[in-house]
């Protein structure tokens, strides 16, 4: 029995038309008649064949047509979180021009540098061997040099957004301590100076320039850390906070923290904004937030994630992408107002 895979000149043999028109159909670059789409599609199932061979189609441009997304943390942040996931839809339209797609990435926890959570099998791919045009890395750490590392020895062109990876590399980035030190600013010109800090997760580079920025204006503000941007962690850790004491502010870095936070408050018995005010940072929809509007920056998460797609395709085709920074907009809600007349003179 002939087991031989169907080729696109057996279909245009069957349809008969030229291979060429045949290959358009399945491409979709250049418009056919649908009396010719059907009569190949039509031959195509007869013969079995499914379309081009994607390994034979990367062979032929010289790139795999993967642009990997190193991810840390829970791989599902980037389908949960509304930033990680608005940011990668703008990253995936952007690679679309050269026809790429985005694969997620995470190292193993105490695994070699650089393993993604794909196996830890052997012969599981790694950063060191999974085929990649490009590499976009979201957020870095210290330990983010060894992934950074091996992506470079291999000549794979590397992009980081909200991070600093090392010369060389064009950074994506957004003005999170100006951003930040403008929301303290609001909240101090309210009157408030007993305020606590929700931050991300503390290994992150975002983290810290957001804690800088209100630390600008509050330099003994206590902060509070999370594991993860969500209005779960924002419920925990706000009842850390409240049960520390009674700020009359809390600045949260993400606004599902900052929703969080405000369950926290009304579970204290507190009421927001009259007995504290509880700004966020990010400018995305949450779910069950009404009556709030929260006090926030409003980033521009879509915009960061196609200008990373924007430096990757420049990237592919030899040219070397200058740095960004992105700026935020400060946006006042209803969950930040004057300090409690009580509270004004008689900080903790």
């Amino acid at each position: 029995m002939n087991s031989r895979r169907a080729t696109i000149a057996d279909v245009a043999r069957e349809a008969g038309v030229s291979p060429s028109t045949a290959s358009v159909v399945f491409s979709g670059k250049t418009p056919v008649s649908d009396a010719t789409r059907a009569r190949v599609l039509d031959a195509a199932a007869a013969l079995g064949y499914t379309g081009p061979d994607p390994l034979a189609a990367s062979l032929r441009r010289g790139r795999s047509g993967i642009v990997g997304v190193l991810q840390r943390g829970p791989l599902g942040i980037a389908f949960t979180d509304p930033v990680q996931r608005t940011t990668m839809d703008g990253l995936a339209d952007a690679v679309a021009a050269v026809d790429a797609s985005l694969l997620l990435l995470r190292p193993v926890p105490g695994g070699p540098a650089g393993e993604p959570a794909t196996g830890t099998a052997t012969g599981a791919a790694t950063l060191a061997t999974v085929p990649l045009d490009a590499a976009v890395l979201i957020g870095t750490i210290p330990e983010a040099a060894a992934d950074v590392a091996a992506l470079r020895a291999r000549g794979v062109p590397v992009v980081v957004i909200e991070g600093d990876a090392g010369e060389g590399v064009p950074r994506i980035g957004l003005d999170n301590q100006d951003a930040e030190r403008c929301l303290a600013d609001h909240v101090r010109r309210l009157g408030h100076t007993d305020v606590a800090i929700v931050t991300l997760r503390s290994e992150l580079n975002v983290t810290h320039d957001r804690l800088s920025g209100a630390r600008d204006v509050f330099p003994d503000a206590p902060a509070f850390a999370t594991l993860a941007s969500s209005i779960d962690e924002g419920l925990r850790v706000g009842r850390q906070v409240f049960a520390a004491g009674r700020p009359t502010a809390v600045l949260a870095q993400s606004d599902l923290l900052a929703a969080g936070v405000i369950r926290a408050a009304e579970e204290a018995g507190l009421a927001v904004p009259a007995d504290v005010s509880v700004a966020g940072f990010d400018g995305v929809p949450v779910d069950g937030l009404a009556p709030y509007e929260l006090t926030t920056m409003v980033q521009p998460a879509v915009e960061k994630g196609r200008a990373a797609g924007a430096a990757v395709v420049a990237m592919l085709l030899g040219e070397q992408p200058a740095s960004v920074t992105f700026t935020s907009v400060f946006r006042a809600g209803n969950t930040t107002g004057p300090v409690p007349e009580s509270r004004a003179v008689s900080p903790r």
